[in-house]
């Protein structure tokens, strides 16, 4: 039968369908309940068949939405036999997830990249759809599983097709997925439908459901079966959704009682198994139950019967049984499918915690077993849920509070700050021990960096920590910590930072520990920066650690200026992160490296970790993170000349900074700006931008970070005539070098006395910077050539000036800072010698992932390896390679190896 008023959106699905085989694509169908999603989905399957996919199909059930994978168990059944090709770190993955092996499940994304590889490798053969219903149901692994895979499919011969009712939060809510909403049906359709359903009605009939249905499709065809059977005059007040639940309602209660108790089962049941129905209604009522009890509901249109399975109808009559169920029958139905269910003990937990209507131990202390094998096997949601129930049915009012307070930490590592706070909220209405609290207000401030939620600052931070240190160090360590992040994403004063120094130093901690460096640094980056510094060029990590600690050791080292040492904890820290996915934390370990590669001027580098910690920040929903990243990306647009996109970046940046009062995107922000202007020779401009991070009064103030700055605001300052300007800063910073050992402001500073001396000393201070190891600053390097170029030019030592004007321009071509290059090659032409043109190279040609890809491949790494290490299916990277060669003009991986050599 036709699907009315749906043209637009077949005819975009029947495009992508038609898509050449090496592209994919992700769509999230959207609309109300009965819209016509599902009628949607089944007619993209029938074109997709048409075309030769394979299709594959999942659906998310309500009673199942806190079983971890139960969805991705649909999806992957018919390609069970793909699996056993897969690389054994794939198969590991999905073996764990789909519970085949008793192992702790990996992060959800490294099964993530399993289904994408075999995806991928199916689809080597034929294109694939993936068809995905009720995506609001889906539990929270599978939702996780797809996003992770409709991200990556672009290269691939794969289309994901979801839908989702509005009004509900899912991962599959992905900006990476198109979005096609359905609209209500216009009267003329409407009554073309209703002509083809129901053409017995009568005119006036046909008015009164037109009007009544608002263009809803099942409303149209539903209703058409109950108008005029209900008396109650109230019932076409109700909403909708209300009204074709009670339609389908008024249907159930003209079944015979037999088969109503087997709906109901069915409808509670996270299993759609007719023999668990069946037997479950069995211990229900009393009575055998068999396919005559249920014929009198498939006969209604309720359900259909699928081999060995009980489907309904709609998701709606589901959800209409749920609501019209009483509290006694629902309790009575989960108790019968727990007897049924005796040899599946988490899932008859599940219905004995929801027959039950008064506290009970016993079940309670099952189902926080049953949490945490959950969250064994990669079920997070699953042991939120769980141990939110068994709070409920605790007989101890601490244990509830513990069991709360759990679901809360899980909730943390979710990234749902809503369920956090409801979960704290219902701990907070019982009594709370010290430590209790304490953990309340630590997870309270677990998102935004605590910008948000830690109102009370670093100080009350600091008495708490204090307050716990005897009772338990663990949670005393990470409240300090969330004070030492305070201080570097907001400005807590000089005596917050103290507060801070003093109290982790006055636990004891080992001069080496990780945690007592990266505090130190995050509080206190001047005044211990010497300290962290030195110890943590001594530590020596345990073989076996998981990544945290290279994580905290390379932010620790970047802020206070040891750049070289940042790189290789991040590059150390990343190897166990990739290989356990743990995305959220390898974000903040290369977003490090991003930001120091950028500072050095290895911008190769700094284009690939940018572009990788931005797309992961993002996908891990580190929304301040990613801005951060994004005011990285601003700030080596600038050096790259490509000021349009830097200032769209920097504006990007400042649009999530700015409310939170976040200084390190602002700062960064401000720097990208500053570097734009000063790049195209608005001096002026460029001082306001770079003098901001420098006034403790300006929200782009950051202690540490503006310590890379000194050179450019002095350059700034000299060719607008405003030294004068800057000369408390540079007097002030002179001081702060005499307490710390940060390279990068000795480096800057070298520079920054010669651009400031009189000329009978600049000349032998801007040799002496030159004689300093400056092996580890390119970027100053360059700058400090071409600062002494344009001095000994302007002095009319032209001859002199030409070497180092040429070193300069060499420097910035190969580091990629154009802006920069094309100076020295202006100052050259003054100088009597003519210069030639910069020759482009991969940067210019390449996109950042496509670089990324080149780097790797040039480094020897498979595609297999490639695409473990980035997230990718083997098939993509090959994919990329193929279009990337040509781009090079090469025709082998040794020659990328040349190409790439350039760029170090």
């Amino acid at each position: 039968m036709e699907l009315i008023g749906r043209d637009d959106q077949l005819q975009l699905l029947r495009r992508l369908l038609a898509e050449p085989r090496g592209h994919g694509a992700a769509v999230l169908v959207r609309g109300a309940p009965g819209i016509g999603k599902t009628a949607l989905l089944t007619r993209t399957a029938v074109l997709a068949e048409e075309l030769g996919y394979q299709v594959l199909r999942t659906s998310g059930a309500e009673a199942e939405s806190d079983i971890a994978y139960a969805g991705l168990q649909l999806v992957l059944r018919p390609l069970a036999t793909g699996a056993a090709d897969l690389a054994a770190s794939d198969r590991q993955a999905l073996d764990a997830a789909l519970g085949h092996a008793e192992t702790g499940v990996p992060d959800v994304c490294l099964v993530g990249l399993a289904v994408l590889n075999l995806l991928a490798d199916a689809a080597a053969t034929a294109p694939v759809l993936v068809l995905i219903d009720d995506a609001q149901w889906l539990d929270d692994a599978t939702a996780s599983v797809l996003a992770f895979v409709a991200r990556r499919v672009g290269t691939e011969p794969v289309v994901l097709v979801g839908a989702a009712r509005d009004g509900y939060r899912s991962r599959l809510n992905s900006d990476e997925l198109t979005s096609v909403s359905l609209s209500p049906l216009t009267d003329a359709q409407a009554t073309q439908l209703l002509a083809d359903h129901a053409p017995q009605l009568r005119p006036t009939a046909h008015r009164r459901l037109l009007a009544e249905a608002a263009g809803n499709p099942l409303a149209l065809t539903e209703l058409s079966r109950t108008l005029g059977a209900s008396a109650d005059p109230h019932v076409s007040q109700l909403p909708l959704t209300e009204r074709l639940e009670r339609a389908f309602t008024d249907r159930l209660e003209s079944l015979p009682e037999i088969t109503r108790s087997l709906l109901r089962i069915a409808a509670l049941n996270d299993s759609p198994s007719l023999p668990e129905i069946y037997r479950a209604a069995r211990q229900l009522t009393g009575r055998a139950a068999g396919t005559a009890e249920l014929d009198p509901a498939v006969h209604a249109r309720l359900v259909q019967v699928v081999g060995a399975e009980l489907r309904f109808g709609h998701p709606l009559m589901r959800s209409a049984i749920h609501q019209t169920m009483p509290a006694e029958v629902r309790q009575a139905a989960h108790a019968a499918l727990a007897a049924a269910l005796h040899e599946q003990p988490d899932r008859q937990l599940r219905h004995r915690a929801a027959a039950a209507d008064d506290p009970d131990e016993s079940v309670a202390v099952a189902l926080e077993d049953a949490a945490h094998r959950a969250a064994h096997r990669g079920g997070i949601a699953a042991a939120v849920t769980t141990l939110e129930q068994a709070a409920a049915l605790s007989e101890d009012t601490e244990r509830r509070t513990e069991r709360l307070l759990r679901a809360a930490d899980f909730a943390v590592e979710l990234g749902r700050p809503e369920t956090v706070n409801r979960l704290l909220d219902q701990a907070l209405t019982g009594p709370l021990s010290r430590r209790q609290h304490a953990r309340v207000v630590w997870l309270r401030g677990s998102f935004d960096e605590g910008l948000h939620s830690h109102a009370s600052g670093t100080h009350s931070l600091v008495a708490l920590a204090q307050e716990m240190a005897a009772e338990d160090r663990e949670l005393a360590l990470r409240i300090l910590w969330s004070a030492a992040q305070l201080c570097f994403w907001s400005e807590p004063g000089p005596a917050g930072r103290r507060t801070v120094l003093r109290a982790v130093e006055r636990m004891g901690l080992d001069e080496l520990d990780p945690w007592r460096l990266a505090i130190c640094a995050y509080a206190a980056p001047v005044e211990r920066g010497t300290f962290v510094l030195e110890r943590a060029r001594r530590v020596a990590l345990k073989e076996g650690d998981d990544g945290r600690a290279y994580r905290m050791l390379s932010t620790a080292s970047l802020l206070v200026g040891g750049f070289d040492l940042a790189r290789a904890f991040s590059a150390a820290g990343g190897v166990p992160l990739r290989a356990q996915g743990r995305l959220g934390l390898l974000a903040r370990t290369v977003g490090a490296d991003a930001w120091s590669a950028l500072v050095v001027g290895d911008l190769g580098a700094a284009i690939t970790a940018t572009e990788e910690a931005r797309r992961l920040a993002r996908e891990t929903s580190q929304t301040t993170m990613y801005a951060l990243m994004t005011a990285t990306a601003a700030k080596l647009a600038a050096l790259r000349g490509e000021e349009d996109a830097a200032s769209a970046l920097a504006e990007e940046a400042e649009r999530i900074g700015l409310p939170v009062g976040a200084r390190p995107v602002l700062a960064t922000a401000s720097m990208a700006r500053g570097l734009a202007a000063l790049g195209a020779g608005r001096f002026e401009e460029a001082l306001g931008h770079f003098r901001r991070l420098h006034d403790p009064a300006d929200p782009a103030y950051q202690v540490a970070l503006r310590l890379t700055v000194v050179g450019d605001l002095v350059d700034a300052a000299t060719r607008c005539g405003r030294l004068e300007t800057v000369l408390g800063v540079v007097t002030e910073l002179e001081e702060v070098a005499t307490v710390t050992s940060a390279p990068v402001l000795h480096a800057e500073l070298r520079l920054v006395r010669a651009l400031l001396a009189a000329d009978e000393d600049a000349d032998p201070l801007f040799r002496g910077a030159l004689s300093a190891d400056l092996g580890a600053w390119p970027l100053i390097r360059a700058r400090t050539h071409l600062a002494y170029g344009e001095w000994l030019r302007r002095r009319r030592r032209s001859v002199e000036s030409r070497d180092h004007l040429r070193a300069a321009r060499d420097m910035f071509d190969a580091l990629g800072a154009i802006p920069w290059g094309e100076r020295a090659r202006r100052e050259l032409r003054a100088s009597g010698e003519t210069s030639r043109r910069r020759a482009p190279d991969a940067r210019d040609r390449l996109t950042a992932h496509e670089l990324q890809i080149v780097q790797l491949a040039a480094d020897g790494l498979t595609n297999r390896e490639i695409g473990q290490r980035l997230y990718l299916s083997h098939r993509t990277v090959s994919s990329h390679l193929h279009r990337i060669f040509p781009k090079l003009g090469v025709v082998s991986r040794a020659e990328l190896r040349t190409v790439v050599g350039s760029l170090r």
